[in-house]
C-alpha cells in the first residue's frame, strides 16, 4: 500500500506532494465525520499504515487543525490509546449582504458557532461602496473578536441575493439591492491589507441550501429545495447531492417565475414575479399599513416578525387573512418546484420559517391541489431551524470545505492577516488584493459539517 511518504515508490515529487495532501484531507475528514479516534482507529478507517497516520496527525497538529483528546479505552483490553480530535481553532467566516442588513458568522472546524452579528442597513440607499465598507468593517471586527477567543479565519464566503459568477467573485445583477457588475471579491480584498485570505462569493440561496444539506434539520437529504423568505425569494436546488447551478451558474431564480401579482412590479423590473406575492414586501403589504412599525426597515427584521407573529397568535383578522393569502401563493410556487424536481424536502427559510405555522395550512392545501404525483411525490415541507443565519452558515461551511479538501493550504500568517484587518475601516486607501479563491463546487463533498 502506498502511504504517500516514501520517495522510492516510483512517484515524482509532484505526485508525492499531491498524495500527501490527499492523505492529510482523508485523515481530517475521518476525524470530522467520525469524531475523536486513536491513531490505530484512523489507520483502520483510512487504510493507511500506523506510521503514516502518526506523521499525518503530527502535521495536522502543526497546522492547528487537530489536537490530542481523551484516552480511548475499548473493552478494557490492551493498552489504551490517545485519541486525536478536531481542533476548533481554525474557522470559516460566512457573510451576507441583503436588502436591509449585513451579517457575519464565524463557524469553527467542529461545526460550532463562534459568533454571529447582524446589522440593520438600508443597502439600496447606501449603494455599493458604502455597503462594502460596512461589510468589510463587520468582517474585520468579527475576525478580530475571533482571534481574541483563540481562533483563526481560514477563508471568507459572501452570500448576495442575486446572480453571481462564483469563480471571479462577481455579482452580475442583484435587482432587489440595485447592484450590477460588482467585483465583490476584489472590492473586499482592497479593503484588507497584507496577504489576505481567500474570498469567495455566491448566491445567498445556494449557500442556504448548502447549510440546510450539511447542518440543518434536513441534513443529508440528497434531493431538496431551499426557498428563501426575505425581500427577494430565491431557491437553492440540490439533486442527488449536487447543487444545481445551470449553464452559466444563474439557476435558482425561482422568485421570478411569472405566477405573482401582475399589479405589483418586481425589483427586477418585470410584473407578476412570484416574489411580488410571497416576498417580504408582499407580506407587509398584506398585514399592515405603510405607517405601521412592522414596515419600518430601520427596525430589525426579527423584531418585526415577532410582532406579526404576536398579532396572528391573538387572532388579528387582517394579519391572519394576509398570512393565508401569502401561504396560498407560496403553495402555488412550491407545487411547480415539486412537479419540476420531485424533491424529498422543500425547506422554507427566512420569514417563511418564522411564520410557518400560520402559512403551512394554506400552502399545503394548495400543494395537494396542484402537485401531479400521488402524495406530493413523497415531498414534505420542513421549516428550516437555521433562521436568518442560513446563508452565513453556508458561506462559513464553504470556507471550511476548502480546508478539509486541502489542509496544507492553511497558514497562520494568512489567518492572522484576516484578524489584523480589524484596524481597517472605510478609509478608501489602496490596500492590495488577495489571490483568487477556488470556485465554489457544485458537487457536495461527502460527510456532514
Amino acid at each position: 500500500m502506498n502511504d504517500g511518504l516514501l520517495p522510492d515508490r516510483g512517484l515524482t515529487p509532484a505526485d508525492q506532494v499531491f498524495l500527501r495532501r490527499h492523505n492529510l484531507a482523508m485523515v481530517l475528514r475521518d476525524l470530522r465525520d467520525a469524531g475523536p479516534r486513536s491513531r490505530a482507529r484512523i489507520a483502520a478507517d483510512t487504510g493507511l499504515n500506523k506510521a503514516t497516520v502518526s506523521s499525518l496527525v503530527a502535521e495536522l497538529a502543526e497546522l492547528g487543525l487537530v489536537r490530542d483528546g481523551d484516552v480511548e479505552r475499548v473493552g478494557g483490553v490492551g493498552r489504551p490509546g490517545q485519541t486525536v480530535e478536531i481542533d476548533g481553532r481554525v474557522c470559516g467566516l460566512g457573510a451576507e449582504i441583503n436588502v436591509d442588513y449585513v451579517a457575519v458568522l464565524v463557524l469553527d472546524l467542529r461545526g460550532e458557532q463562534v459568533l454571529y452579528e447582524r446589522t440593520p442597513l438600508d443597502v439600496p440607499r447606501l449603494g455599493v461602496e458604502k455597503t462594502l465598507d460596512e461589510l468589510a468593517a463587520a468582517i474585520a471586527a468579527a475576525a478580530g473578536r475571533a482571534r481574541e477567543l483563540g481562533h483563526d479565519i481560514a477563508g471568507i464566503t459572501v452570500g448576495i441575493p442575486g446572480m453571481v459568477e462564483t469563480a471571479p467573485g462577481v455579482l452580475r445583477h442583484a435587482p432587489n439591492v440595485g447592484w450590477r457588475e460588482v467585483r465583490v471579491a476584489d472590492e473586499l480584498a482592497t479593503r484588507f491589507g497584507g496577504p489576505g485570505i481567500p474570498i469567495r462569493v455566491d448566491n445567498d440561496a445556494n449557500l442556504s441550501a448548502l447549510a440546510e444539506y450539511t447542518m440543518g434539520a434536513s441534513a443529508g437529504t440528497p434531493d431538496l429545495v431551499y426557498v428563501t423568505g426575505e425581500t427577494g425569494v430565491g431557491g437553492g436546488v440540490i439533486s442527488d447531492g449536487v447543487l444545481l447551478r445551470g449553464t452559466e451558474g444563474y439557476g435558482g431564480e425561482i422568485g421570478h417565475m411569472p405566477i405573482g401579482d401582475p399589479a405589483h412590479p418586481c425589483g427586477c423590473g418585470k410584473l407578476g414575479c412570484w416574489e411580488t406575492s410571497v416576498g417580504l414586501a408582499a407580506l407587509l403589504r398584506e398585514v399592515a399599513d405603510p405607517a405601521d412599525s412592522v414596515t419600518d426597515p430601520s427596525v430589525d427584521l426579527e423584531v418585526r416578525l415577532t410582532e406579526i407573529r404576536r398579532r396572528a397568535s391573538l387572532g388579528d383578522g387582517r394579519t391572519l387573512r394576509g398570512l393565508q393569502a401569502v401561504g396560498t401563493s407560496l403553495g402555488l410556487g412550491a407545487a411547480i418546484l415539486v412537479n419540476l424536481f420531485n424533491p424529498r424536502v422543500i425547506a422554507l427559510g427566512g420569514y417563511f420559517a418564522v411564520l410557518g405555522e400560520f402559512l403551512l395550512p394554506a400552502m399545503e392545501a394548495e400543494l395537494d391541489k396542484r402537485v401531479v404525483a400521488p402524495a406530493r411525490g413523497g415531498c414534505r415541507i420542513e421549516l428550516s431551524a437555521l433562521g436568518f443565519t442560513a446563508a452565513c452558515r453556508g458561506g462559513a461551511h464553504v470556507a471550511l470545505e476548502a480546508v478539509l479538501t486541502d489542509p496544507a493550504s492553511v497558514t497562520l500568517s494568512a489567518a492572522d492577516a484576516a484578524a489584523d484587518a480589524a484596524a481597517v475601516r472605510a478609509s478608501g486607501q489602496n490596500r492590495g488584493s488577495t489571490e483568487p479563491a477556488d470556485p465554489i463546487p457544485s458537487q457536495l463533498p461527502g460527510g456532514m459539517a
